[in-house]
């Protein structure tokens, strides 16, 4: 990449991997400071999404045992229901 002018500087690929990386760098430490604080100490933001995240793995947790009691309930009745229907089926 390179651009033309008088006062142009010709744009490298390794000038533009270090911004890029510079640029990415600049975000996370501002997230780091935005979740973690200044003095690495966690902030009500960060102690939030932690929150936020256990409270989802619960209820994913309560959702899969919902699931397997629902399941463990259906083949209850599925055998229920067939040893009833040899019970009624007459002996020859």
């Amino acid at each position: 990449m390179s651009t033309t002018g008088p006062n142009s500087t010709a744009i490298g690929l390794t000038t533009l991997s270090r911004t890029v990386a510079s640029l990415a760098v600049g975000v996370v430490h501002t997230l780091e400071r935005a979740v973690v604080g200044e003095g690495r100490v966690r902030t009500a933001r960060g102690n939030a999404w932690e929150a936020v995240c256990a409270d989802r793995a619960r209820a994913d947790q309560r959702a899969e045992l919902d699931r397997l009691v629902a399941e463990l309930a259906a083949a209850r009745a599925a055998a229920r229901d067939r040893r009833e229907v040899r019970e009624r089926q007459p002996v020859s």
